[in-house]
């Protein structure tokens, strides 16, 4: 664990020359799927990787269209439901978030081809639009931290990364914030908040001393809003042979809009014998935003009329990234001067340099038996590499790109699902496991997650739903560098999902 801590300070350290700071979280949040689509789908946990038949489907393996008999559509919303219960030196604080989403909607066109001498008898030419992921999430997290102030997070870039020496006094009073590069624009945030002071008031002073009491107790507070999607539109294409072997593939063009707000919050039960300093507040709000594009190749081999075997290959998305970010940060400070309460906001949007995110790709094996028309099982195992996973250009994030491959792994995903149908009614249920990407799963857990669900079918037409519970622990720091105490986050995800499909 050292010697990532090492590789991750120094990508975040190289990061922060040349723009704001990247974390592995802000890749991971695009890598790490969920289970979204329509109704029948999440009810079954996603296994349809050797079922198909399903619109959403095709995301687990593009060969599924294949098994649609007649021009379909399906439009599916969802309620979302998250509870995050954050731990925080003893102390507990739960957020609830509730949002309603016009999650999928898709059509298939079927072609036959009913020409005795041609073996490849049927065609099928889909498109979808999925919502990836609902990044509508708020954390709130609270509590006394014994040893670690925010001055550590101001000092760090005030006196200096490893690559740069020490903001001059001289720059400080004198320097626009939007002239300045990231390390410094921190470094001036803390300086015009009082949270340190120069060692010397020469103009070229480039040491800092904090100006927060040293006793330790502080209380500390975060509040995060997320609000925002990953969205995904395909182009899918598939065919028969012998109406044994099916195969497929998917065009998939990505389009995300995230919006992050944090609140970082601190106050002392004594203040410092110089400044007076009480309590800080330090904002920041960031936004990317941009595209991406991938694709999906599967097949499905149906060895027996009940047996079917799929595997399918996801490529990597490459994601064409850009961010925005505002900061602001007040004090409360009686003795620094006349202007109390101190707020400084420089009312300037950063706006950064384009990168990439390349996710890593995925394997999926699928078996599945189908009862008659009655009933069936499936089953889902899929393998993702996330060691794999980069920032580009590479020699702008040479340190996190090395922690990712040191720190990830190769994780595996299971999905289970089975469906039973009487008369008009059917009933179902899923299991799903999604293994965390990192080595150590203190950082970001294991998932877990249930589901169940029905549908009803009116002659050509048919409505599900669906609900599913999801269950996943991770880590959650304040600031990405030096107050990097982790919140304990459980996070709950309970959803209901309603389709409504149709044959024409």
């Amino acid at each position: 664990m050292k010697k990532y801590l090492i590789l991750i300070i120094a990508g975040l350290t190289f990061s922060a020359l040349q723009a704001q700071e990247t974390t592995p979280e802000d890749a991971l949040r695009y890598a790490v799927e969920n289970l979204t689509g329509s109704a029948r789908f999440r009810a079954m946990g996603g296994a349809f990787g050797a079922i198909g038949g399903d619109l959403s489907a095709i995301n687990q393996n593009p060969a599924g269209s294949i098994f649609f008999n007649n021009n379909f559509a399906t439009f599916s919303g969802s309620n979302y439901n998250s509870k995050n219960i954050s731990r925080y030196y003893g102390t507990s604080r739960t957020e609830n978030d509730n949002t309603f989403d016009l999650n999928q909607a898709g059509v298939v066109f079927v072609f036959k081809d009913t020409n005795p001498k041609n073996d490849w008898k049927k065609f099928t030419m889909a498109f979808n639009y999925e919502n990836n992921n609902n990044f509508n999430n708020s954390i709130y997290s609270a509590g006394v931290n014994p040893y670690n102030s925010i001055d550590k997070y101001f000092l760090r870039f005030a006196n200096g990364l490893p690559q740069e020496g020490g903001i001059t006094l001289q720059t400080l009073e004198n320097a626009f914030f939007e002239n300045l590069n990231f390390i410094d624009q921190q470094a001036l945030l803390g300086y015009n908040a009082y949270i340190f002071n120069p060692v010397s008031n020469d103009n070229n002073n480039s040491v800092y001393v904090s100006n927060v009491p040293t006793n330790g107790n502080y209380f500390q507070d975060n509040y995060t809003i997320s609000t925002g999607y990953d969205g995904k539109f395909t182009a899918n294409f598939a065919t028969a042979y012998q109406d044994k072997l099916f195969l497929g593939i998917n065009l998939n063009y990505h389009f995300t809009d995230i919006l992050k707000t944090t609140s970082v919050f601190e106050s002392y039960d004594t203040v410092d014998a110089t400044t007076g300093l009480q309590s800080v507040q330090f904002d920041t709000q960031t936004r990317s935003c941009g595209s991406g594009y991938s694709f999906n190749l599967g097949a499905i081999v149906k060895a027996t009329e009940s047996l079917r075997v799929g595997l399918a290959y996801q490529s990597p998305t490459w994601y064409r990234l850009q961010d925005e970010q505002r900061q602001a940060i007040y004090a409360n400070c009686p003795d620094c001067g006349n202007n109390n309460p101190i707020n400084f906001n420089p009312g300037v949007t950063m706006v950064y340099d384009s990168y990439t995110i390349e996710t890593p790709g995925k394997w999926t094996g699928s078996v599945a038996y189908v009862f008659g028309k009655r009933a069936l099982l499936s089953a889902d195992v899929s393998t993702k590499d996330y060691s794999n996973t980069r920032f580009r250009p590479q020699n702008d994030y040479n340190g996190l790109n090395s922690f990712m491959s040191n720190a990830l792994h190769n994780a595996i995903e299971v999905r289970i699902g089975g469906e039973y149908k009487y008369k008009e009614y059917s009933f179902r249920g899923g299991y799903r496991f999604d293994q965390s990407p990192y080595k150590v799963d203190q950082t970001f857990g294991d998932l877990t997650g249930y589901s169940t669900g029905l549908g009803y079918t009116f002659g050509d037409s048919r409505i599900d739903l669906a609900y599913s519970y999801e269950h996943r622990n991770f880590n959650y720091t304040f600031l990405s560098s030096g107050l990097t105490d982790p919140a304990r986050v459980s996070r709950y995800n309970n959803n209901i999902t309603l389709s409504y499909s149709m044959n024409f």
